[in-house]
């Protein structure tokens, strides 16, 4: 849902959890992959073959 540039308050409302609990699971995958906002984000994981259709 980062992929296609979809707010936090987007994510939680679609997966019913709360804007902080999507704050923070965005906030740990931006770490794991070594990037510092959506953008960089929505690159690697296009990279990778994520977020197409």
């Amino acid at each position: 849902m980062v992929a296609a540039a979809r707010s936090n308050a987007q994510i939680a409302n679609t997966l019913f959890l709360s804007q902080k609990t999507v704050r923070n699971n965005v906030s740990n995958i931006f770490a794991k992959l070594h990037v510092a906002d959506r953008a960089e984000a929505i690159v690697r994981a296009r990279d990778a073959g994520l977020g197409r259709t």
